[in-house]
């Protein structure tokens, strides 16, 4: 986490011929879960407007995250580099992409939300700068 790059990968936006690795990656990193089709969270982010997936590239996909904004709020999404790759700064590279991203955006702030037993996310984030706000999330599904 936040490590020297051992190399340096390429950041751009994921293309529609990503979304195979992407989804991938995002299963081989625990950040899918039975109730979200990640498929269609990457076809409604990449290339949205007001969100886009960002990856990096060493020949082949090695990490992504989702970037959208509310025009107020930018969220991200999916931080994820490939196991073996962790460790080594492409994590923070792909962060700062995405504040950069939120920045060109006009986008003031930047949340995230970690499940509470992701002890290793949240100590990445705090290494990113971010602070854990005191705030409670509420939601529910809308179909079902």
């Amino acid at each position: 986490m936040g490590g020297q790059y051992v190399h340096r990968p390429v950041i751009a936006p994921a293309t529609a011929d990503d979304a195979a690795a992407v989804v991938a990656l995002w299963h081989a990193c625990g950040l899918t879960r039975p109730w979200n089709d990640p498929h269609a969270d990457f076809a409604r982010a990449q290339g949205g407007g007001s969100s886009d997936i960002l990856v990096a590239r060493d020949g082949d996909v090695i990490g992504s995250v989702m970037v959208g904004h509310d025009g107020h709020r930018g969220w991200l999404y999916y931080l994820a580099v490939v196991p073996d790759a962790q460790g080594q700064g492409i994590g923070s590279a792909l962060f700062a992409a995405a504040e950069d991203w939120l920045r060109t955006a006009g986008v003031p702030k930047v949340q995230l939300m970690v499940r509470s037993d992701n002890h290793a996310a949240m100590a990445f984030y705090a290494a990113c700068g971010l602070d854990r706000q005191d705030v409670a999330v509420f939601g529910r599904f809308l179909t079902g």
